[in-house]
């Protein structure tokens, strides 16, 4: 029998396919330019358009596996949250059967897809970008404000810029990444390989953010990892039209498997299959501690630590220092708290104002917010939509009128709320006199802002009281015109927030320019859109080649004196 066959052999019987010697440069990424649908342009005139389109149709959203489209017997509706009387998709869920053969389709293409060379992988992903910078904007911009109800601007700094930004930058940290190399000594090469996980990835994404349900499948995926991604059925819509996108790039059957379904089921099923080697997640903190029980539960089942990777909660903060300007912080305030509803893990959702200075940032925030329309976000002079569904609303109002009847408090500007169409809150502003009052210290995510105004010789109470309410660590803004005191609140809240902000709102964070997660309560802090989030995915094996292999056993230091 034949043991070895040559290289030549190789190559003559074609087992051998010849791979490029070239070194590739990735090509520079520059954040994606926003649109501004200011009346008159054309971006307006076609995002309208592809709104009346998308609203005057019903999609049929199968799960996806292995490339095939399947229908299931449970068939659950897409509505918009502001007239959620009108239906925008049916959507098959996925049951036990079809989760299981979503990991199966996983793993059958997981080396496959791990030895596809990194230019075609990265090509993919690279082109998945251009299509929503092109062709797909519109599209991908229609479904995130129909589906979720964002207005066009809050669209299009998410499901264009953002989710492009994602995909551009995450292929060049991947390559950055692989570009990471030992030093070597004489008659040695050390190298470092990168390989994909010992096993597939499982992604659960959220409802506010369709940049984020694109980014929790992709990253893993770009380095050549396998996922089974259950999308928030809530931004289903969206994350669908993304999945045929990733498609039409040239993605492979079975490299992300679409399995809309419950979360329950995703737990029970999938997070522990003994081949789950990385979680990824945006979601709620009560969730991501379940999970991470249940993975620390199963833990000698798995084949390798599963990497949990989770950006969860936030109570995000505004410390106004007395020599803030007054308009700055009213400005930032109503943006950071009421844009998307507050819907936003970083959204500003309380605030600490100097004694001296609130009459007037309490007039601003009045003047402000009474001017801020709430409706349909097809009417683009609408700043706001409608909260994303029934339960959402419920506890939101309830938080409301946890305040209207508590002696602690008094709302001063919003408190209305009506889900008779749509599921609409009106903007909310409380005020405590309570630095820990619940609605200064849980999570609301909701157009809800509330302000504790503290004594000016009281600031370094009320700094404890900012860091130390809240379980989260998310985002957190600071306002002073002195810089000593922006220099001793920054030092003084540094573990308050892993985005901290400096005379801006506390919303808005950038691929590239802020990494984005946080701390405490609130995640890993693994920093979407960063290398260090990418570097979570891969396992380095580091291989030492010795040119010059020793023949000799003793050391010098055993020879005869």
């Amino acid at each position: 029998m034949k043991f070895f066959i040559s290289v030549t052999e190789l190559i003559n019987r074609k087992e051998v396919e010849r791979m490029s010697n070239g070194i590739f440069k990735i090509p520079t990424p520059k954040n994606e330019p926003g649109n501004t649908y200011a009346p008159g342009t054309k971006e307006r005139e076609t995002l309208k358009a592809e709104l009346k389109r998308q609203s005057d149709i019903v999609v049929d959203i199968p799960v996806i596996i292995n490339g095939e489209n399947i229908k299931t017997d449970t068939v659950k509706q897409v509505v918009m949250p502001h007239n959620h009387q009108h239906v925008l998709a049916n959507y098959s869920q996925a049951g036990e059967k079809e989760l299981r053969e979503a990991v199966e389709a996983a793993m059958a293409v997981k080396e496959s897809w791990e030895n596809t060379p990194w230019e075609h992988r990265a090509a993919i992903f690279l082109k998945a970008a251009d299509l929503i910078s092109g062709p797909y904007r519109d599209v991908m911009n229609a479904a995130t404000m129909l589906g979720q109800s964002k207005t066009a601007i809050q669209a299009e700094i998410d499901s264009a810029q953002e989710l492009v930004d994602f995909l551009r930058f995450g292929v060049d940290y991947a390559n950055q990444i692989y570009q990471i190399q030992p030093e070597s000594m004489k008659n040695v090469w050390n190298r470092l390989d990168y390989r994909a996980l010992d096993g597939f990835v499982l992604a659960i994404s959220p409802f506010n953010f369709t940049a984020i349900g694109g980014n929790l499948p992709s990253a893993p995926a770009m380095m050549g990892n396998v996922v089974v991604w259950k999308p928030a059925t809530t931004s289903i819509l969206a994350n669908y039209y993304f999945m045929r996108i990733l498609e039409e790039a040239g993605l492979p059957k079975g490299v992300i498997n679409f399995v809309p379904s419950r979360g329950s089921q995703v737990s029970e099923v999938v997070l522990t299959d003994t081949r789950m080697a990385g979680f990824h997640f945006t979601g709620s903190t009560s969730t991501f501690q379940t999970i991470w029980k249940t993975v620390g539960e199963s833990i000698t089942n798995y084949k390798s630590y599963p990497r949990l990777v989770g950006e969860t909660g936030g109570k995000d903060f505004v410390f106004a220092h007395e020599t803030a300007q007054a308009d700055k912080v009213v400005a930032n305030l109503v943006r950071g708290a009421f844009e998307y509803q507050g819907q936003k893990c970083s959204a500003a959702s309380r605030a600490y104002i100097p004694a001296s200075m609130w009459e007037e940032v309490k007039a601003g925030l009045l003047e402000e917010t009474s001017k801020l329309k709430v409706g349909d976000v097809r009417d683009f002079t609408n700043f706001m939509g409608a909260v994303i569904d029934k339960p959402a609303f419920d506890s939101i109002t309830s938080y409301i009128d946890y305040a209207a009847a508590s002696e602690e408090a008094e709302i001063i500007a919003g408190g209305t709320y009506d889900d008779s169409v749509g599921y609409f809150v009106q903007p909310t502003i409380i005020v405590t006199t309570n630095p820990n009052f619940k609605t200064m210290v849980e999570e609301i995510f909701g157009p809800v802002l509330t302000i504790y105004v503290y004594e000016n010789d009281k600031l370094e109470e009320t700094l404890d009281a900012a860091d130390t309410a809240s379980m989260y660590a998310l985002t957190g803004a600071i306002f002073a015109q002195d810089r000593q005191a922006i220099a001793h609140l920054e030092r003084r809240l540094s573990g308050a927030a892993g985005n901290f902000y400096i005379n801006d709102k506390p919303t808005g964070a950038m691929i590239n320019q802020q990494p984005f997660g946080g701390s405490r309560g609130s995640g890993t802090n693994d920093k979407a859109g960063s290398v260090f989030n990418m570097i979570r995915w891969t396992s380095p094996r580091v291989i030492k080649e010795n040119f010059a292999p020793t023949t000799e056993i003793t050391y010098p230091f055993m020879d005869a004196e």
